[in-house]
């Protein structure tokens, strides 16, 4: 999918306040982990998260959405009144109806005539909400639209947390769930415009994804729970991201050598180093956040570049390529000229 339209104005994250180490995790796991004689710390040494971070305890998802959107009106001094439509991504919401999307809307008393709406797709809800901005502004239809997103653990993690503390917890039951362990919080939003609107903007040249839904087992989420095969995943996601990156060589004509940035959505340390040897990319141009921060899920790959940009790692005229995956499994791949 191409555009020839379609400029970032600005994107904006906002860290969730407090920060909860792995080591703290463990500690309160040590005796299931002592039981089952599992290395006191895996998340560390095995995933590489050595912190992750929380919100207010009922702080929703709406307001840490709200939070990253008024940030990206307050860089770039758009009128809120001229958005056209906004998209909220998150895995977490605050209510099965209405949608966070609509509660985000009328915290920032957004026009009537701004659409709004929810969109999921596990980690890469983010990527497709570019896709929907994108094609409307394409098409004329709008000229400024808005895409949201903030995850939140709290919940996921203690609800984990008592469930492996039970005596009752075998070793298959403890790895299944290990990997709701690694999830993070944060909140980003982006500000895309009409190209002609946005003279300082950034071109968002276009994406390329592919699907290997054979795989849609392999990772499992509800509200409290996860079900996860770690080993199953990450193989699958490797073999994916490898055929749709060659895909994305071919119609976006990129290569390792012309691209200055990577922003990757990031499930462990170990995960993203195994990727970018697999797919021959220097791990040297991406900015690494998940020791820090955790999964945030399609949260990620924004924040990734967000914090890019405040480290100045990202300067005008840089080729940068997004990148994520997701449970289903889907794979998609995006270009940037800053």
């Amino acid at each position: 999918m191409n555009f020839e339209k379609v400029s970032i104005v600005s994107v904006r994250h906002v860290d969730a306040p407090h920060r909860v180490t792995s080591a703290e995790i463990q500690e309160r796991l040590s005796e299931t982990m002592e039981r089952l004689n599992v290395k006191p710390d895996l998340l560390e040494s095995v995933a590489g998260i050595r912190e992750r971070r929380y919100w207010d305890e009922g702080f929703e998802p709406s307001d840490g959405a709200t939070l990253a959107a008024r940030a990206v009106f307050d860089d770039c001094d758009i009128d809120p009144a001229r958005l056209g439509t906004l998209i909220n991504t998150s895995v977490c919401r605050d209510y099965i109806e209405p949608s966070t999307a609509c509660l985000v809307h009328g915290n920032l008393k957004l026009p009537a005539s701004c659409t709004n709406m929810d969109v999921g797709n596990a980690c890469l809800a983010f990527f497709n909400g570019i896709e929907i901005v994108g094609n409307m502004i394409e098409r004329g239809q709008i000229d400024y639209g808005m895409i949201v997103d903030a995850e939140s653990s709290r919940f996921l993690t203690e609800s984990t947390i008592a469930r492996l503390q039970r005596s009752s917890t075998d070793m298959k039951t403890f790895y299944e769930e290990f990997a709701s362990l690694t999830t993070g919080s944060g909140a980003v939003a982006m500000l895309l415009a009409n190209s002609d609107l946005a003279p300082d903007g950034h071109r968002f040249k276009g994406t390329v994804s592919l699907a290997a839904t054979e795989h849609n087992r392999l990772c499992l989420g509800q509200l409290e729970r996860g079900w996860t095969d770690t080993k199953g995943l990450m193989l699958a996601g490797i073999e994916l991201s490898k055929r749709t990156w060659i895909k994305a060589q071919e119609e976006l004509g990129l290569s390792d050598a012309e691209v200055d940035q990577y922003c990757l959505h990031q499930v462990s340390t170990v995960h993203a180093h195994q990727l970018a040897a697999s797919l021959g990319v220097s791990i040297e141009k991406a900015l690494l956040i998940v020791r820090e921060y955790g999964n945030v899920g399609p949260a990620s790959v924004p924040m990734v570049l967000s914090m890019a940009l405040d480290k100045g790692r990202i300067k005008s005229g840089d080729r940068i390529v997004l990148a994520g995956i997701g449970s289903g499994l889907n794979c998609m791949v995006g270009e940037v000229i800053w």
